[in-house]
């Protein structure tokens, strides 16, 4: 019993080291871009995501993240889960699950020739119940390096890090993507990624993950995000996402209503 509520516990460390966000980078998907809310501008993500591997599956639903562009450059990050552990030898628990505090910090904007670059730190605090499998049951970190880089329709982003996670029964451990993702119409944008980490406890094995999934705008500032993916090298892992995302703010010097709307518009006019 206490193995099957440690494997539960780590297995939320892995999902939940993959909820770091921006609207068309990061969800859907599990690799991160170095892209920041605008400033004064805020995104809001709904969310459903489940992870799961022969020790079983975890789900976060629903789930709730916020993201706010505190100053120019910098994004402060809020996701509060509520998390379903279901072992493959065991009966499911559900609870609230870890909280998690990150800030986006973007050192390098992009140019003709230069991508762009930031870091994305975050906390992990133990709100779940580790005993339930809910949590990690200690305070963790991720401590990831990301860039971008567009041209016309086409983008491309990725990079990786470590995280620390000082729980019993799991270790530090690497973890790096990359993406492309292309502009289908105004309306749709699709991508593809690999995504991998490495052992997360001293007795499993390191997963490289092929993830597709797009973005469909109903309207200015909500959308639809969506993806799946499954294992392509190491232990076997299936990974989905679903979510309705929300962006508000302050209208800039063109009339675009939010970082995605700013975005699409930027390429477009490349």
């Amino acid at each position: 019993m206490a193995r099957r509520i440690c494997r539960g516990a780590v297995w939320v460390v892995a999902v939940l080291a993959g909820l770091c966000a921006s609207a068309l980078a990061g969800p859907p998907f599990q690799t991160d871009d170095p892209e920041p809310v605008e400033y004064h501008h805020f995104e809001m993500y709904a969310f459903t995501l489940s992870d799961s591997t022969s020790d079983g599956t975890t789900l976060l639903a629903p789930a709730y993240e916020v993201n706010w562009g505190a100053a120019p450059g910098l994004q402060l990050h809020l996701v509060v889960p509520l998390v379903t552990n279901i072992p493959s030898d065991g009966s499911k628990e559900y609870g609230i699950g870890d909280t998690e505090l990150g800030a986006k910090y973007r050192f390098v904007k992009e140019t003709k020739w230069l991508p762009q670059v930031g870091i994305f730190p975050f906390i992990e605090l133990p709100s779940g119940n580790s005993d339930k499998g809910l949590g990690a049951g200690t305070t963790w970190y991720r401590l990831p390096l990301w860039l971008q880089k567009s041209w016309g329709p086409w983008t491309t982003y990725g990079g990786g890090g470590e995280a620390l996670v000082p729980a019993a029964g799991s270790k530090n451990y690497p973890f790096a993507g990359w993406l492309v993702q292309r502009e289908i119409n105004k309306k749709l944008t699709l991508g593809g990624e690999l995504f991998g980490h490495g052992q997360i406890t001293p007795d499993s094995d390191s997963s490289t993950m092929f993830d597709a999934g797009g973005i469909y705008e109903f309207k200015d500032g909500f959308d639809l995000l969506f993806t799946a993916g499954h294992s392509v090298a190491g232990q076997s892992e299936t990974y989905t996402y679903l979510a309705l995302y929300w962006t508000w703010g302050p209208k800039d010097a063109k009339g675009s209503g939010g970082k995605l709307a700013g975005m699409l518009q930027k390429m477009r006019l490349r």
